[in-house]
Formats: C-alpha cells, structure tokens, sequence
C-alpha cells in the first residue's frame, strides 16, 4: 500500500508517507504558515519515496477537531491532491491520531482520554478504547471543568493532549483519578498514517469530494487562526 496522510489542525504541520511498511515524515511546529510549509513538505517525502502522487492508493488527512483554518486547510488540499490523482481519502480524527500515540509509547493502557487546546477557554476531548483506538463516545468541546472523567479509571488509563497543558487544573484531575499523563502531545501525520492503513486495506476509501473538515465547534467563525 502506499498512502499520503496530512495534518494541520494544530500548531504542528506534518506529513507522512507510507510505503508497504515504511514511511517517510516531514513534521514541525508553527504558530502560523502551515499553508506555505505543506506542499513543499508532500513534494519532499513524495520525492524522497520516488513516488508520484498518482501511485498512491489513498490520502488520509487530520479531519479535525482543531484550529478552523487548520482543519480546512488539510481538507482542501486532500481533496486537491486526491481529484488531481484520482485517488480517494481517508479522513482520520485528530483526537484519534494523539490516543495512537499513547497505544504506541504505552501498550498497557486500556483507555486514553484526549483533550486538545481549543483556545477560547475550551478543550476538544473524547476517550478512546486502546484496542483498535475505537472512540467510546463522541468528540466534544467544553470548558476543561466539564470533561467527564466518570467513565475512566478501570484499569490503566492515559490522559493526553495540549489542553492539559493549557489547563492544569484538568492535568491534575486526571492524575488524581489515576491517569498517566502525556501533555505535551499534538497530532501528527505519522499516526493518521497509522489508523489510515486497515481503512485503505479493507477499501473503505471515500471519494475526493467527500474530504470534509470534521469542526465540533458550531461557531467555527470565531476559532482562531
């Protein structure tokens, strides 16, 4: 298989390309300019796999929750790159791709609760069950006071994501409910990647039109750049 995946919900710009079993990655943080750094950053990966885009087999891109623009923008050229190679997408929660990267440093937790900064005094959160990164309920954004940690606890469980970085006062809650704690994480391609490879094996490929950004948020108006 050979899948381009992409995100830009967050701070972190990133991009990887999987190739059987390897996979190529570009990744790095910015405050803004993620439009100027993602196309020469798919140009560099595609080059580096001798690859074209048309050889691909699917896109997977980051379909949010996240920064309005950031969201929008891994959407739009996913969908871009996918009509130009007639190739389909595969878009992957960006909630999901940080409790993957929980399951991967730490393959004993059975639960991984994700909360991802969503600026105007709000975090975007759901919980994960570690077998397959299968979301256990839906995604939400909310004051960090209002994150239910009722149903955790049984057994090991993860707290991730920038929010609990953003918000202490719900890093501690955690950790005085028994979570291991790994606030410094965002979502990165390399683990869209990951969660893309069943979905492109087992062809559940949407068309390019169907590459739609995933808000929560209603006001999406009013989400930071």
């Amino acid at each position: 298989m050979k899948i381009l995946a992409l995100d830009t919900a967050t701070e972190a710009c990133s991009v990887a390309l999987g190739i059987g079993g390897r996979s190529i990655e570009r990744y790095v943080e910015l405050e803004r300019g993620h439009a100027e750094q993602l196309l020469p950053m798919v140009d560099a990966v595609l080059t580096e796999g001798g690859i074209g885009l048309s050889s691909l087999d699917a896109i997977a891109f980051g379909r949010g929750p996240g920064g309005f623009t950031g969201v929008r923008l891994a959407a739009s050229v996913a969908q871009g790159l996918a009509f130009g190679a007639d190739v389909g997408v595969v878009p992957i929660s960006d909630l999901a791709a940080v409790a993957q990267r929980v399951v991967q440093i730490d393959p004993t937790v059975r639960q991984v609760l994700v909360a991802n900064d969503a600026r105007m005094r709000e975090v975007y959160w759901a919980v994960f069950g570690a077998q397959g990164v299968s979301a256990l309920g839906a995604e939400r954004v909310s004051a960090a006071a209002d994150v239910d940690l009722s149903e955790l606890g049984q057994g090991a469980w993860a707290a991730a994501g920038r929010g609990l970085r953003a918000w202490p006062e719900l890093a501690d809650r955690c950790r005085r409910a028994g979570a291991t704690l790994h606030a410094d994480l965002l979502p990165r391609a390399s683990e869209i990647l990951t969660l893309a490879r069943p979905a492109v094996a087992a062809r559940q490929i949407l068309d390019p039109a169907e590459a739609l950004p995933i808000y929560v948020r209603d006001r999406v108006a009013e989400s930071p750049v």
